[in-house]
C-alpha cells in the first residue's frame, strides 16, 4: 500500500468515529458548537500516529480509535481557546470562521471544555487492552495536555508576547505547547501496544523531535505560506510579536533546522526497521507540508 492510501484510510477511520462519537448528544445546544470545529477536518495527525506507532510494534492501530480520537478531541478544544479574543484572537481556521466568531465566546469556551472532558470519557470506553496500559496511557494523555505540557506551554507563550526570548526558552515554551501532545499520541500507541522500556525510550526521543520539527516548519510556513494554503491567517506570530525559530534564527537558517531535526527523528525509528514505514513517511510529510 502506498502511503497516501494509507494515510486517507486512517483518516477517514478517524472521521467516521469521530462522526459516530459526537452524534450522541447532551442537553443543550453546546453540541453543535462542539461538532462545528471538530468536524472541520484537517490532517487527524495525532490519532494516525497513535496508531502508526501501535503498526510499528506489529499492532492493528484501527484497535485503538477511541484513545486516538480522544486525543484529537483534546487538540480540538486547544485549537478553540487557542482562537480566542484572549489569546491568539484568531478569525479563521482550517479556512472557516473559527468558533468563537460563529457561537459567540462563551459557548465557544464551553464547547471547548466539553470536548476536552469528553475526551475522556471516551478513551476509557476503550476496550481489549490492559487496563493497567489503558490507566497510564489517559494518565500521561492528561498530564501533556495539562500544567506540565500544552497549558503550561501555552501560558510560556502568552508571557513571551512583545519579547525576545532565548533559543532554550522557546524550546521549553514549545516543547509544552506543540511537543507535548506528540508525545502522548507516540507514548500512547506504544503503551497499548505493550512496548518495552527501551521501544519506548526510542519512540520518546522520535516523538520530541518530530514535534520540534512540526514547530520549526509551521513558525516557516507563517512566513512562507497563504491564507488560502494554511486555512488560517498568516503572519500572526508577528502581529502578537511572538518569537518564534525564524524570528531567533531567520529563515534560511530556520529551514536547515527544520530539516536536520527531521533526520535526527529518523534515526530514531532505524531499530524498528520496516515497521516504523508509516512514522517515516509522516515525518517526511511533515517536513514538506503546505499547510
Amino acid at each position: 500500500m502506498d502511503f497516501k492510501t494509507y494515510y486517507d484510510n486512517q483518516r477517514k477511520l478517524v472521521e467516521q468515529f469521530l462522526k459516530q462519537r459526537i452524534a450522541k448528544k447532551g442537553i443543550s445546544r453546546v453540541d453543535e458548537a462542539m461538532e462545528y470545529s471538530l468536524m472541520a477536518g484537517g490532517k487527524r495527525l495525532r490519532p494516525i500516529l497513535l496508531m502508526a506507532t501501535a503498526e510499528t510494534l506489529g499492532k492493528k492501530g484501527y484497535n485503538f480509535l477511541p484513545v486516538a480520537c480522544g486525543l484529537e478531541m483534546i487538540h480540538t478544544y486547544s485549537l478553540i481557546h487557542d482562537d480566542l479574543p484572549c489569546m491568539d484572537n484568531d478569525d479563521y481556521r482550517r479556512g472557516r470562521l473559527t468558533n468563537h466568531k460563529v457561537y459567540g465566546e462563551a459557548m465557544a469556551l464551553l464547547a471547548g471544555d466539553a470536548l476536552l472532558t469528553l475526551a475522556f470519557e471516551v478513551m476509557l470506553e476503550q476496550r481489549n487492552v490492559k487496563p493497567e496500559a489503558l490507566i497510564e496511557t489517559v494518565r500521561e494523555m492528561a498530564m501533556c495536555a495539562g500544567n506540565f505540557g500544552m497549558v503550561g506551554g501555552q501560558v510560556l507563550d502568552l508571557e513571551a508576547e512583545n519579547k525576545q526570548i532565548t533559543a532554550e526558552e522557546l524550546r521549553k515554551l514549545h516543547a509544552g505547547k506543540t511537543g507535548a501532545l506528540f508525545i502522548a499520541a507516540i507514548r500512547g500507541g506504544a503503551h497499548l501496544a505493550g512496548a518495552s522500556d527501551q521501544e519506548l525510550r526510542c519512540l520518546t526521543k522520535f516523538a520530541d523531535l518530530l514535534g520540534l520539527a512540526f514547530q520549526i516548519t509551521d513558525d516557516i510556513l507563517d512566513v512562507t505560506s497563504t491564507t488560502e494554503e494554511l486555512g488560517k491567517p498568516v503572519g500572526s506570530d508577528e502581529k502578537n510579536h511572538k518569537s518564534t525559530y525564524v524570528s531567533l534564527y531567520g529563515l534560511e537558517a530556520a529551514k536547515a533546522l527544520a530539516e536536520k531535526t527531521c533526520e535526527e527523528a529518523m534515526q530514531c525509528l532505524e531499530p524498528f526497521g520496516d515497521n516504523a514505514w508509516a512514522l517515516r513517511e509522516i515525518t517526511k510529510l511533515m517536513c514538506k507540508r503546505r499547510s
